[in-house]
C-alpha cells in the first residue's frame, strides 16, 4: 500500500510555497507524525532551507551515494538499471528529507519523450514517468513515514507533471494578486488533463510494470498567504483579488460552472489565510529553524515572543486541517 502524498503547487512563483512546505513538515513532525519532505523542484530551495550551503557544496551534491533525487535517477538515466535506493537526510526522529538537485532539470526532456510512449505500453517509459514517485515512496517506507509532502516548481513542465501524478492530494497556495489568479486559471485545467491522461496510460501498463502511482491529484483546497493585515482585514489593494478567488477556484480547478459566488470567509475550499510573518522570517533563516521554534536566544524578544506563539498556533491549525482533508492518520497536536 502506498504512502499518501500531498503536493503544494501553484503555476505562479513567489507565493511562499516552499516556506509553507518547510514549516508544515516541521509542524507534522512536532505533532508526532513521521513525515518525509521531498524536494522535486530543480531550484532546490526546500533543500537549502533544511541543509546549510557548506554541507550541500562539499558533501551532499558531490556524494557517491544516492543522496539527492537526481543521484537516485542516474542509473535509470544512464541505462544501467532502475532507480537507486535513496539515502534520505534525517532532520529529526520524525522528519526526513529527499534533497533536491539542480541537475534534476536534465530529466525534463526524457520525461517529456516517455510520456506519450506509455500509451504504447513500453515498460521503460512507465519506469521513467513513475521514477520520482517511486523514489519518494521507497524513502518514506525506509524511514517509516506516514505521509509525504512534496515541493515542486512553479511551471507546467514534464517534471511537475510526473511529480503531480504521484500526488494523492494537492494544496494550492495563492497570493492575493492578479498573477496568482492567472496561475490558478492555468493549473486547474492542467491538473484535470494530467489526471485523465495518466488514467489512459495506466490502462496500457504492461503486466510486469513496476508499482505505479494512481494519479488521484485530488485538490483539497487553497490557501491565501502573505497578505498584509490592517485591523484584522486585508489592505484594500488586495481585497478585489481575494474576492475573485472562490469563483476562480470553483471554475478553473473543480470545473464547476455557474457556481454561486461566496466570500472567502465562507468558502469551504479555503483551507486558511496566513499573515505575512516578515518580522520573524529573517530570524528563522538565520537560526535555520522554523519560525515557531524561535527563542529569545535567536533574537525573538519583546513583541516577537507573542508573534512566535501566533505563528505556532496558525501552523498547528493548518496542519490539523490539511491532515483532516487528506484523511491522514490522527496525530497529536503540538
Amino acid at each position: 500500500m502506498s504512502i499518501p502524498v500531498i503536493g503544494f503547487f501553484n503555476n505562479k512563483g513567489g507565493v511562499g510555497k516552499t516556506s509553507l512546505v518547510y514549516h508544515l513538515s516541521w509542524m507534522f513532525s512536532d505533532s508526532g507524525m513521521k513525515v518525509l519532505a521531498a524536494d522535486l523542484d530543480p531550484q532546490s530551495n526546500l533543500t537549502a532551507a533544511f541543509i546549510d550551503e557548506e554541507t550541500l557544496a562539499t558533501t551532499l551534491w558531490h556524494s557517491e551515494r544516492a543522496s539527492t533525487v537526481y543521484q537516485c535517477l542516474e542509473p535509470l538515466i544512464n541505462g544501467v538499471g532502475d532507480i537507486a535506493d535513496p539515502d534520505y537526510e534525517i532532520i529529526t526522529d520524525n522528519l526526513a528529507l529527499v534533497p533536491g538537485d539542480m541537475r534534476l532539470s536534465r530529466f525534463e526532456d526524457e520525461l517529456a519523450q516517455d510520456w506519450p510512449k506509455c500509451l504504447d505500453g513500453r515498460e521503460r517509459s512507465f519506469r521513467v514517468v513513475s521514477a520520482l514517485w517511486r523514489i519518494t515512496q521507497n524513502a518514506a517506507r525506509r524511514f517509516g513515514a506516514k505521509s509525504i509532502v512534496v515541493d515542486v516548481g512553479p511551471n507546467l513542465g514534464a517534471i511537475n507533471r510526473a511529480a503531480l501524478i504521484g500526488c494523492d492530494f494537492v494544496v494550492i497556495p495563492l497570493g492575493p494578486d492578479l498573477f496568482s489568479l492567472q496561475g490558478l486559471e492555468n493549473l486547474g485545467p492542467a491538473l484535470r488533463e494530467w489526471r485523465q491522461q495518466w488514467q489512459d496510460r495506466l490502462a496500457k501498463q504492461p503486466h510486469n510494470a513496476v508499482e505505479l502511482p494512481q494519479g488521484l491529484i485530488k485538490t483539497i483546497g487553497y490557501m491565501v498567504i502573505r497578505h498584509s493585515i490592517r485591523l484584522d482585514r486585508p489592505v484594500q489593494a488586495f481585497d478585489r483579488w481575494i474576492a475573485k478567488i472562490p469563483a476562480t477556484y470553483e471554475n478553473s480547478v473543480l470545473g464547476k460552472t455557474g457556481a454561486g459566488v461566496v466570500g472567502i470567509e465562507d468558502d469551504p475550499n479555503c483551507i486558511a489565510k496566513l499573515k505575512d510573518y516578515r518580522s520573524l522570517m529573517p530570524l528563522a533563516q538565520e537560526a535555520r529553524k522554523p519560525m515557531f521554534h524561535l527563542t529569545p536566544a535567536d533574537g525573538a524578544l519583546g513583541a516577537h515572543t507573542q508573534a512566535v506563539g501566533n505563528v505556532r498556533e496558525d501552523f498547528k491549525n493548518l496542519a490539523v486541517e490539511i491532515a483532516r482533508r487528506a484523511g491522514l492518520p490522527e496525530f497529536r497536536q503540538a
